[in-house]
């Protein structure tokens, strides 16, 4: 039996995702994976060719994501992709240290009915996150991270949230990749997780919150101080 929402009784089709937000999508990835790095330049033709994909949607993705600072269209240039320097870094991590405490507050207070199903999905992401890491998965391991705290923002049920947080994860990501064989391995940040997940689950919106930000926090200074330090300027 379909589980397609129905309007008055009649069934309505599953909605399919459109040629730009596919196109969205595997360009904002592109530029994530470092296939576009930082300062590419190129017309978009050439990108939507290299994407395989056709020129509109890809245009129209380009508009989207210069709006959200990943790309800037320079006339007789074309697509250039943002460079970002430690101190814009450092103020991209600010913003989700403050959304993500607020994420983790709002999950916290919600009824222990609707809070519950997204403890047991951070938790399975935990345990994922642990196994990339046994088997030194590093770019495994910073996947799942960034699904387990897409995960936490998703639970707040707040969309403008989300879409805050969303655009400064993208950004992060970058760097995030960029550093992960500069410095020991992150173990601690399971444990980190897990008494998010505890304070969530407990019902403790300050508690929770503070287990957000101060996990942030920490990732932060790391990431930015290896940033300035192997004097990476432009990511």
């Amino acid at each position: 039996m379909s589980n397609a929402p129905t309007i008055l009784g009649i069934e309505k089709p599953e909605r399919k995702p459109s040629l730009v937000e596919a196109a969205y999508d595997a360009v904002k990835q592109a530029i994530r994976n470092g296939v576009f790095p930082p300062g590419f330049q190129g017309s978009e033709q050439e990108m939507a060719q290299r994407l395989g994909m056709s020129r509109t949607p890809v245009h129209q993705a380009i508009i989207r994501l210069q709006s959200e600072g990943m790309v800037e269209l320079r006339s007789k240039r074309g697509v250039v992709i943002s460079a970002l320097s430690p101190d814009d870094m450092k103020e991209v991590y600010d913003v989700i240290i403050a959304v993500e405490g607020m994420a983790a507050l709002l999950l916290a207070e919600q009824p222990r009915a609707a809070r519950e199903p997204v403890c047991r999905d951070m938790e399975r992401l935990n345990a994922e996150l642990a196994e990339a890491l046994a088997r030194d998965d590093l770019l495994g391991w910073a996947d799942l991270d960034a699904q387990f705290h897409a995960c936490l923002v998703r639970g707040a049920g707040n969309g403008r949230l989300e879409r805050i947080a969303t655009i400064n994860i993208d950004q992060s990501f970058r760097a995030r990749r960029l550093t992960l064989h500069l410095r020991s391995k992150p173990t601690g940040s399971i444990a980190e997780h897990q008494r998010i997940v505890d304070a969530i689950r407990a019902g403790e919106p300050g508690e929770a919150r503070q287990m957000a930000q101060e996990h942030k926090i920490r990732a932060r200074d790391m990431i930015v101080d290896l940033l300035r330090r192997y004097d990476m300027k432009h990511l």
